[in-house]
């Protein structure tokens, strides 16, 4: 309150269009299997990542603790690969710049540790993506990687769990997000803690089906329910009421 003016601050989570957003699964043929043919890579496991090229996302953290990951659990080399799709951001600011190299140059460190003919653990894939060319990704993947390190809400995870029509598949999501206080069943992490974030990829792939499917499930309603629309909805209806009582006070204050 100030010189008789009240003033609101109100949160209102944003969202995303639950029910056309990411197309359905008869409109996505890709597999695991011809995603990766064109990059030369056979794995079993798929992880996904979908960032611009910014430091606040966590990418380099995000990075290490796949390596992190693959050194401790070996069964995993040769099965696990990262995709990252990420779009160059700023790239005429020079610190901007210098970050965009560093993630380059430790995909490309970790990738030359633990490669092989066929197979490489992060596949680093850099361009503004459409999101006809991201949705398949969020797909196939196994687990969907959030680790921002400062973040509003990150719709990324919000269109994960809406393209899981499958309801298979675990979301890895940053405690700094907004999204962490909506989507409770994801695995909740401290992106800065590369360990804690390798141990959540592990729990991530060996999650018994019936426990994903639960997770996700419970998300995705969350989605449904906290949409878009409802989102819009709601900032409208508040605006309106803000409005209502200033006339309310106005005729009081003229009185």
């Amino acid at each position: 309150n100030r010189e008789g003016h009240t003033a609101w601050i109100k949160p209102f989570p944003i969202s995303i269009d639950f029910n056309s957003s990411n197309g359905s699964s008869s409109e996505v043929k890709d597999t695991k299997e011809s995603l990766l043919k064109k990059h030369n890579i056979q794995a079993d496991y798929i992880g996904v990542g979908v960032d611009r090229l910014d430091y606040t996302k966590g990418i380099v953290e995000r990075f290490r603790a796949v390596e992190h990951f693959l050194e401790k659990n070996q069964k995993y080399v040769g099965k696990f690969t990262f995709v990252e799709l990420g779009a160059p951001s700023r790239t005429m600011i020079p610190k901007y710049k210098a970050f965009i190299d560093e993630v380059v140059q430790l995909s490309e460190k970790i990738n030359e540790r633990f490669k092989t003919k066929n197979w490489q653990p992060i596949l680093l894939l850099m361009k503004h993506h459409s999101h006809a060319e991201i949705t398949p990704f969020y797909k196939i993947a196994d687990v969907c990687l959030v680790t921002s390190l400062h973040d509003g809400m990150n719709l990324v995870a919000k269109e994960f769990v809406s393209a899981k029509d499958n309801e298979r598949g675990v979301l890895v999501l940053s405690q700094f997000t907004g999204a962490s206080r909506e989507l409770n069943d994801a695995l909740i992490i401290n992106p800065y803690d590369i360990g804690q974030t390798a141990e959540a990829i592990k729990i991530a792939l060996e999650m018994p089906l019936p426990e994903q499917m639960t997770r996700m499930q419970r998300m995705r309603l969350t989605l449904q329910v906290n949409n878009i629309y409802r989102w819009a909805s709601e900032l409208v209806k508040e605006l309106a009421q803000v409005r209502l009582e200033n006339q309310k006070r106005g005729s009081n204050g003229s009185a």
